[in-house]
């Protein structure tokens, strides 16, 4: 398997599991009832839970457009390091995002989030160029 789909099945999984935490304590705040019904008055979540579900919400944001660059890559049959090195990055940028969201570090965060922006315009740039 090429690196970069390798490294997207990756950013897939991550996203596809970011909810779980969020709903377990969703379950332990509000009860096993209120989490699978629609209370009219739903305890609030904790704060970090929160959080994980405005991570999560970015991270689905953003595979959209890493999947679809990655793909049209593969498509194109265009593979090559530069496309490699930044499918990695954009992994590492996306699980640093979501730990650091979840945990409230502004600053860091930020800083994942333009790393994985960067990381997609690379991809785009191999794209464009050909």
């Amino acid at each position: 398997m090429k690196t970069e789909l390798l490294y997207l099945s990756y950013v897939t999984i991550l996203t596809g599991v970011l909810w779980i935490p969020y709903i377990l304590d969703r379950v332990l705040t509000c009860g096993l009832l209120a989490a699978v019904g629609y209370p009219d008055n739903s305890k609030p979540q904790s704060k970090w839970a929160v959080r994980l579900m405005k991570a999560h919400s970015n991270a689905v944001e953003n595979l959209v457009v890493f999947a679809t660059l990655i793909l049209l890559a593969n498509a194109m049959n265009i593979s090559n390091v530069t496309i490699a090195n930044a499918s990695m990055m954009f992994f590492a940028a996306r699980l640093v995002h979501a730990v650091c969201y979840t945990l409230g570090i502004p600053w860091v965060r930020t800083l994942a989030f333009l790393t994985g922006f960067a990381a997609q315009a690379m991809v785009a740039v191999q794209l464009l160029g050909r």
